[in-house]
């Protein structure tokens, strides 16, 4: 047996250092079968990591769960027999992380154990071994204590391993939890042999969130949300005091239904589609908001300058009118619509609602070219407005304008231009207004001097922090100061980085500016950290709203007990203990 079990030691810790070596060197792999029916898979920085709820740590770590069973070929007959037997399973569907029984689990952390222990000189592995990252191993909760978790960290001094932390983490769906702070810290003493014990304490607030019950806003990820921290924690459940460290943390999707803001994102998708157009050269256009032609709107456009000889009484109504759809979104904030739209930005709101194919952007172009050598029209510009069509109608202003064929991605190019600077314009008018930025701070996004394409996706990056500045406007309605260090914050990050939508923006904050938020709610999740002194050796329990293990199934909410306003009376609580047990090798 014990021959059986170090060859299982030398091959599990051999297996692991090849795939840690590949993983530092940057070979991002598929998880790999280990004995047939267990896979194994290095998560590295930056991958989704299901250990971080829980603990907070770990960036890189080894996580060891069942390995999903593979479709085998089977005959027909066989199928038909064994569809009753599978009639909870939609064929193809995909069901998740699957765990180990404890048992099981306990036997992979024993052979991470032994592996990295130096006074086991009998096993082959490399001296001196190489510390891996932690190994978290998924468990099925079956055992009396509902073990959810194990998992195993090195301890280590220099490049020499001394011990491991044993984690062991279950999670229980329960209306009832009533536990005292006292028994926590002694339960924490008597299992570590300590006199003394501290207690740290960690609350997280939803500040905003959509909701699933809310069809409207089903399908956006937006989410605000407050962590407070603080010490001592003086009894269970206690409010965060205002001497607590805060932090907001800022998701937002942008085209967020509840916003004001959904015009401008149609504008920005409009944008989008005509890039896609001159890049791939196949253009996806979007339903028309306008339920007459594109053709129709510009050519009573043009007719009503015409009349005006040109002049900007047209600007104010057309301005007016988006003014007071975008009110009807939002009276609180007025944001991004300006009273001085020149002609070709006001040609852009008529043809981004309206055009639905190449032909009708081909025809009203050439409606707009037509008015134009005719002298029909001397519309007003903006004196920087710098595109091909604006280019064309300084040139109308003198008789004379540049033969420019319709043809090819030509108009493309054209409506694309005409866009981009009224965007352009539109967010430098918000972040200067509202006093979040100064010309210098957004000339990256705004630089004409990039490709095009380039400056479309610049344009998304601005658009996303304008769209994470109103959703913090207009559901925690901030003082200046926090919104001007947000927006600088968004600033900072997009230069460096790409557009990610699902990136969490985090800002220090007072708890004083946000006590209103959370001194009377619920949080969605408190959390207390016991320790005796040693950092790893600690005891952890959680309360949540919902569960921090996404492999074990609880019983759901019944829906049937909703109040009017859409809240549970009472809601299934979920408590998570993390307990740990500290082996010195030395």
């Amino acid at each position: 047996m014990w021959a059986r079990t170090n060859r299982a030691t030398e091959e599990f810790y051999a297996r692991l250092l090849q795939e840690f070596n590949e993983g530092k060197k940057g070979i991002c792999k598929d998880p790999f079968i280990y004995e047939a029916d267990v896979q194994v898979q290095l998560i590295s920085k930056g991958q989704p990591n299901p250990v971080k709820s829980i603990l907070g740590e770990h960036d890189v770590i080894f996580l060891v769960e069942k390995a999903p069973l593979e479709k085998e070929e089977t005959s027909h007959e066989e199928l038909q027999s064994e569809e009753t037997a599978i009639s909870d399973f939609s064929a193809g569907e995909n069901v998740g992380p699957l765990p180990l029984s404890v048992g099981r689990a306990r036997q992979f952390i024993g052979l991470y154990t032994m592996a990295h222990n130096p006074n086991m000189t009998h096993l082959k592995v490399e001296r001196p071994v190489t510390a891996l990252p932690p190994l978290w191993v998924r468990c099925d909760g079956s055992d009396p204590e509902a073990t959810c978790w194990l998992g195993a960290e090195l301890v280590t001094a220099g490049d020499s391993v001394t011990g491991v932390v044993l984690y062991a983490v279950s999670c229980k769906a329960d209306k009832n939890y009533f536990l005292s702070l006292e028994n926590l810290k002694n339960v924490h003493k008597t299992r570590h042999h300590l006199s003394t014990a501290t207690a740290k304490g960690f609350a997280q607030y939803e500040l905003f969130k959509s909701s699933v019950l809310d069809d409207v806003a089903a399908q956006s990820h937006t989410a605000i949300t407050l962590d407070l921290s603080w010490s001592p924690v003086n009894e269970m459940l206690e409010v965060p005091p205002l001497s607590s460290a805060a932090t907001l943390n800022i998701k937002v999707e942008s085209g967020e239904p509840r916003g004001c803001l959904t015009h401008l994102h149609r504008e920005l998708k409009f944008l989008l589609v005509l890039a896609d157009g001159l890049r791939t050269g196949v253009t996806e256009w979007l339903e028309p908001l306008e339920a007459k032609s594109a053709v129709d709107l510009v050519q009573e456009f043009l007719n009503e300058l015409n009349k005006l000889d040109g002049f900007g009484d047209s600007t104010k109504k057309d301005t007016e009118a988006v003014k007071h759809d975008a009110a009807a979104v939002d009276r609180a904030v007025l944001i991004t619509v300006r009273d001085d739209l020149d002609f070709v930005e006001q040609l852009w709101c008529k043809m981004s609602s309206s055009v639905v194919s190449y032909q009708d952007l081909v025809k009203c172009l050439m409606l707009v070219m037509q008015s134009l050598q005719q002298d029909d029209i001397q519309p007003w510009l903006h004196s920087e407005s710098n595109s091909l069509l604006s280019k064309l109608i300084h040139q109308s202003y003198h008789g004379a304008m540049d033969a420019v064929p319709l043809s090819g991605t030509v108009p493309l190019q054209m409506l694309l231009e005409i866009g981009l600077d009224k965007l352009k314009k539109d967010y430098i008018s918000f972040f200067i207004g509202q006093e979040l930025a100064s010309l210098n701070h957004l000339e990256y996004f705004i630089s004409p001097l990039v490709e095009i394409q380039e400056q479309v996706h610049r344009v998304q990056k601005l658009h996303h922090i304008l769209e994470l500045s109103v959703s913090c406007m207009l559901f925690l309605k901030p003082q200046h100061e926090f919104l001007f260090s947000l927006t600088q914050s968004c600033i900072k990050y997009y230069k460096q980085n790409p557009l990610d939508e699902q990136h969490v923006f985090q800002l220090p904050v007072r708890p004083a500016c946000v006590k209103s938020f959370y001194q009377s709610e619920k949080p969605q999740k408190w959390k207390v950290e016991i320790n005796g002194g040693q950092k790893k050796v600690k005891t952890v329990w959680q309360l949540s709203d919902s569960s921090p293990v996404e492999h074990l199934n609880y019983p759901k909410p019944d829906f049937s007990d909703l109040t009017l306003n859409g809240s549970l009376e009472e809601k299934t609580s979920f408590i998570t203990m993390v307990t740990c047990s500290q082996v010195h090798f030395k």
